[in-house]
């Protein structure tokens, strides 16, 4: 027997990225349908960490409420040799980032998927169907198809207009596409161990390396009561020796850490690579996360690159479908998201590179540079990660391709971050009055239709800015105007607020296009 289902967009897989992308195209009214091959989610960690960028996309999903007492910030970042001296040393000692948000938050991946499923079952065009394995998926001029089974032998038919790939590094998506990979070759197995200790205990700081050739070893946190260490494999070290339980404790042991005051809630061998797909579209199937990407994770940017996807995927998918936009627009999600991506991946394994040092003398070259830089460097900001790639942007715009600020406002009695109080999508905003005043009727008429709103924005503006971040903003990017796009990337600046209306009319020709 066959059930057959049709919706707009049909997602495979149900991680974090498949969730977070059915959630941002529910919220837009979207019908959806996701086929997950497993009956149950995975109950043990995996990923650990989210940038501030990724806090204020989950924000957008409306779970960042839910997420607060599940979250541990992270201000501080160490890279230290044996000896204890600093090699790397990174972050921010109070305050939030341009984002609005903690640089750094920690959290357990079951309880971040949890709530994104609330959230993504609470939606009405939400359907998600576990225990479907897809077995086959195609697609025409007109939409695709996905067939999927059950393990009672039922069998589901899909048809939407666009799918995405969002199942995984072996993604029965990427295959059936017949997309190539480039794998940079860069790969080492850790022994990962998660523990829940049985009484709390303060790490200073709470995110560490140790860069030590005698055992590479990753300390951070697992999220509000959990902690992770990772132990690279040596050479002629066996994973069937490193993968037991045994193992695990007599690593954990010169941490204080042991069977009577802690738990050990799970170890696993992985191995670290540096790869994408290429293309990440054919046709109207696309992939997105680890089905795109993998990467080291030294610079906990996995799932992050993967929620990207998602927020830079959902505002396209959704303005095609609505006829807002012409469907080469979904072309620019990979010249946009690729490039972004092989420079995060680059930017990990030249992280990887520092501490996958098993050599004692290879250790010493590496320290001869590295330690008197961090002792003149002290504590550094974080790298700003790189502009994505080009795409839908406006040409010659100033600060387009980087991400837009969120800061605290106030606005009619409410205050609170912009996202909150204003709202997101397409927002035109300026520190000199009301942007919306200099677009022409046509132009007016073409962003309200996209859902886009304008913000005064300014000390003492109707959108009060508290903080002074925005002002801080427009004087470094001698803006007068700034044009947000949903995924809270630049679209452009102007240096006027009356170039206002150029600025939109670039946007609308571009979607058009």
């Amino acid at each position: 027997m066959t059930a057959a289902l049709d919706c707009d967009v049909v997602i495979v897989g149900y991680g974090p990225v498949g969730q977070l992308l059915a959630i941002l195209l529910g919220q837009r009214g979207r019908r959806v349908v996701v086929l997950e091959r497993w009956p149950e989610p995975y109950p043990l960690p995996r990923a650990v960490h989210f940038d501030h960028e990724i806090a204020r996309v989950l924000q957008g999903a409306g779970v960042m409420d839910a997420l607060a007492g599940s979250l541990e910030t992270a201000s501080i970042y160490e890279w230290r040799n044996a000896a204890g001296e600093i090699l790397l040393r990174f972050g921010r000692e109070t305050g939030s980032a341009l984002s609005g948000w903690p640089e750094s938050s920690m959290f357990c991946q079951p309880e971040l998927e949890r709530i994104l499923d609330r959230r993504a079952r609470a939606l009405p065009g939400v359907t998600v169907l576990r225990g479907c394995e897809v077995v086959a998926i195609g697609q025409d001029a007109k939409g695709v198809a996905a067939e999927a089974l059950r393990a009672d032998g039922e069998r589901v038919a899909v048809r939407s207009q666009y799918g995405v790939g969002c199942d995984g590094a072996n993604s029965v998506v990427l295959e059936a596409l017949g997309a190539s990979v480039v794998d940079l070759g860069f790969a080492f197995d850790w022994l990962v161990v998660d523990v829940i200790p049985n009484e709390p205990r303060r790490w200073d700081p709470i995110n560490w390396q140790l860069c030590d050739p005698a055992r590479p070893t990753t300390l951070v946190s697992g999220g509000p009561g959990r902690r992770r260490w990772e132990f690279m494999r040596l050479p002629g070290e066996r994973i069937e020796d490193l993968n037991d339980d045994a193992t695990a404790w007599r690593l954990l042991a010169p941490w204080g850490v042991e069977p009577g005051n802690a738990r050990l809630e799970r170890h696993a061998v992985y191995t670290f690579r540096g790869r994408w797909a290429d293309p990440w579209r054919r046709g109207r199937w696309l992939l997105a996360g680890d089905a795109a990407h993998l990467m080291p994770p030294f610079a906990g940017q996995g799932m992050c690159s993967g929620m990207r996807d998602a927020a830079n995927l959902a505002w396209k998918l959704d303005a095609v479908l609505a006829s807002l936009a012409s469907d080469p627009l979904l072309d620019t999600y990979t010249s946009e998201r690729l490039p972004h991506v092989r420079a995060v991946i680059d930017f990990s394994i030249a992280l990887g590179k520092v501490i996958c040092i098993a050599d004692p003398q290879a250790a010493v070259a590496r320290e001869r540079d590295m330690v008197p830089a961090a002792r003149a460097a002290g504590l550094r900001s974080p790298a700003p990660l790189p502009p994505i790639g080009p795409g839908c942007f406006a040409v010659g715009g100033a600060r387009a391709r980087t991400l837009f600020v969120q800061d605290r406002v106030r606005c009619a009695g409410r205050e609170g971050r912009f996202d909150d109080v204003v709202g997101g999508g397409f927002v035109l905003a300026s520190p000199h009055g009301d942007p919306a005043r200099h677009l022409d009727a046509t132009n007016a008429a073409r962003f309200a239709a996209l859902g886009g709103r304008s913000a005064h924005v300014a000390r003492d503006g109707p959108v009060e800015d508290l903080g002074g971040g925005y002002a801080r903003w427009f004087d470094a990017a001698a803006a007068g105007v700034a044009l947000q796009r949903p995924d809270f990337y630049v679209f452009g600046t102007a240096p006027r607020i009356e170039d206002a209306n150029a600025l939109v009319g670039e946007l609308l020709e571009q979607l058009a296009a």
